[in-house]
């Protein structure tokens, strides 16, 4: 099976469908999840510092037999390594943790602290061929038009909260014109039993012969977002990629836009929240 690609704004293609790895421990299980997932066509992983799981993926992408340019690895730059000189020892660790040359995308995982000082270590990891591409997360338009204005270059992609549920229309406007792709994470609703009862998708589903899972990814390739669904379940790694063999109508596409309630489960603007994050954990305990 090929995966479509997109195309991001500095000419790099990077699969339209990937595989995370968010909250799957470090104890085995998520080099076995990569590997699962690498048999069964996916070349698109994305993971992060703050994830503590690098090394596991990059141990299934290194045992995969796969050619190394045939994988897109995303990581993520935690704000407690912003500050310059940690931010260029950040990369590195990552680079080293997933036993790597380079890495196809890294992004800032969140948009507090000391954001230009580590943009502007992303940008010269890049000039020295250790990142192919640099990008951004949760980032409200609020924050985006804070920072990015900012920036010698703009980031390519922007990962935040996107779902059936919360389609973050005036994001998805400022980034269409700055040319940025939204990448989304939590792409099922992280599981949201409301979501899955919706009669809309479950009659959509019935239609194409297809799970409610299948149909919210297909409507959210179709509107261009990249998505990266985890699950340690065989079948359900299989089932979410089998996405391509059906289309979703214009009809069909509005009744699933008509579930958007405008709000997620995350609120990067709230007061207090950089903080709260920086002092959560520590990315370093375990160095």
């Amino acid at each position: 099976m090929t995966v479509p690609t997109f195309t991001l704004r500095d000419g790099n293609q990077i699969p339209s469908f990937g595989f995370g790895v968010f909250q799957i421990p470090a104890d085995g299980s998520t080099k076995v999840a990569v590997a699962k997932a690498l048999e069964l066509g996916y070349r698109h992983i994305d993971t992060a510092t703050a994830y503590f799981n690098e090394a596991e993926v990059g141990a299934a992408i290194q045992e995969s037999g796969i050619p190394r340019e045939e994988i897109w690895v995303t990581t993520k730059l935690w704000l407690q390594d912003y500050a310059y000189d940690d931010a260029k020892k950040g990369i590195d660790t990552s680079l080293t943790k997933l036993g790597l040359d380079y890495v196809d995308l890294m992004l800032l995982h969140q948009p507090y602290g000391e954001v230009e000082q580590a943009w502007q270590a992303l940008e010269e990891a890049q000039a020295a061929g250790k990142i192919k591409s640099i990008g951004v997360s949760n980032m409200t338009p609020k924050i985006y038009q804070k920072f990015v204005p900012n920036f010698k270059t703009k980031p390519v992609v922007n990962q935040v909260e996107f779902n059936p549920y919360f389609q973050q229309e005036e994001l998805r406007q400022t980034m269409l014109e700055d040319g940025v792709a939204i990448e989304a994470w939590a792409p099922l609703g992280q599981g949201n039993a409301d979501l899955f009862q919706e009669p809309v998708l479950q009659e959509i589903a019935e239609r194409h012969h297809k799970n409610v899972g299948q149909v919210i990814l297909r409507f959210e390739h179709q509107l261009g977002i990249i998505v990266f669904p985890k699950s340690t379940h065989d079948e359900r790694i299989k089932s979410n990629i089998d996405i391509f063999d059906f289309a979703l109508s214009n009809v069909e596409m509005d009744a699933i836009k008509a579930l958007d309630k405008g709000k997620g489960s995350h609120d990067p603007d709230a007061p207090g929240v950089g903080e709260w994050l920086l002092n959560a954990f520590d990315v370093h305990t375990n160095d």
